[in-house]
């Protein structure tokens, strides 16, 4: 029961990229900075087991950024001429790469990491994507045309070439394959429109365990402003969490902990794996273990043992390290805990 995991990403160290930031410049180049990356994932793999998680992930070292690291590899996007952009709903601005014509998979995205995290841990691993609608939402488009016909059109194409590559991944010998989609709290409507059904055709065909990352964003002031416009209840996830329900995808990640989200939301995921945030990645202070326990207890009123994991709420990425692995102990130490009172009663 509860097993744990991370939403994603874990903050890169100082030797291979710039530190707390969402978009960081690499300290490397050329064959250096594969070599980087490769020592970061190995470094973090272990990171992660010695703090006791279950299910170990990348950290998504060898990614700028969690969508603009699959892009990399896509004919069809021109990173060289970024523009200026209005993402997540013109909640911020990036500088984002222009879609300029059909979209088609260099090679293999992200065969060294998914390769040496198999390689290098005996316990499940996780492997993140971007959702195709949440990419729809992070570039510039200039080919599929403007309108909901041209962005459903954009996102069933990423969706394609996310299920080649998580295809791909399951044959490494991924255990988990989850596609990260953010935007599905931005865009409510269209995410229960045509979102869902983006993500079931980028998980087509996979016999290995899937699932959807829902948050409300990195710990960036960005976001933790449009948090405090939210009011005293986040309702954002009853638009979307019917047609998960109803959907192929086997678990449903969520932000839980220091949110406003009313827990009795979880009960309409009935049936599936709850992965929910019980560590705020927006704060440095460390989660006490009773805290982590407490949230999973009162998340047991909606979801049944055997389908709830603790995970964090999103990803580290922005994060010191130090506090980042605290983090991991305490989110371990307290699904002990939750454990340990739910055996005495």
């Amino acid at each position: 029961m509860f097993m744990t995991s991370i939403a994603g990403s874990l903050p890169k160290p100082g030797w291979l990229a710039e530190s707390q930031k969402l978009w960081p410049q690499w300290k490397q180049q050329g064959q250096a900075l594969q070599q980087a990356k490769a020592d970061a994932t190995l470094l973090w793999i272990k990171a992660q087991e010695d703090a006791g998680l279950d299910i170990i992930g990348d950290g998504e070292q060898a990614r700028q950024h969690f969508v603009h690291g699959f892009l990399e590899q896509v004919d069809g996007i021109d990173f060289d001429n970024k523009v200026k952009m209005g993402i997540r709903n013109n909640r911020y601005d990036a500088m984002v790469p222009q879609v300029i014509g059909p979209l088609r998979l260099k090679g293999r995205v992200h065969a060294m990491e998914a390769q040496l995290l198999r390689a290098h841990t005996q316990r499940k691993t996780k492997f993140t994507l971007p959702g195709p609608m949440t990419i729809v939402d992070t570039v510039a488009d200039r080919f599929y045309g403007e309108g909901k016909v041209g962005r459903v059109k954009m996102a069933m194409a990423f969706a394609e070439l996310l299920n080649q590559e998580a295809l791909a991944l399951q044959a490494d010998g991924i255990d988990i394959i989850q596609f990260d989609e953010p935007a599905f709290n931005v865009y409510m409507e269209d995410a229960a429109d045509w979102g869902v059904q983006a993500l079931e055709r980028a998980a087509q065909g996979l016999t290995c365990t899937t699932a959807v990352h829902i948050c409300y964003g990195y710990g960036i002031q960005a976001n933790v402003d449009w948090k405090n416009t939210l009011g005293q209840e986040w309702r954002q996830y009853e638009k979307v969490f019917p047609a998960l329900a109803k959907s192929r995808i086997h678990q449903v990640s969520l932000e839980c902990w220091h949110s406003h989200v009313p827990m009795d939301l979880m009960a309409l995921l009935a049936g599936k794996d709850v992965l929910v945030g019980v560590i705020d990645v927006a704060i440095e202070a460390v989660e006490t273990p009773q805290e982590v326990a407490d949230t999973i207890g009162r998340a047991l009123q909606f979801v049944r043992k055997e389908h709830l994991f603790a995970c964090t709420n999103c990803g580290m990425a922005p994060m010191g390290r130090e506090t980042a692995q605290a983090k991991l102990k305490a989110l371990v130490a307290g699904a002990a805990l939750a454990r340990e009172r739910l055996a005495q009663h």
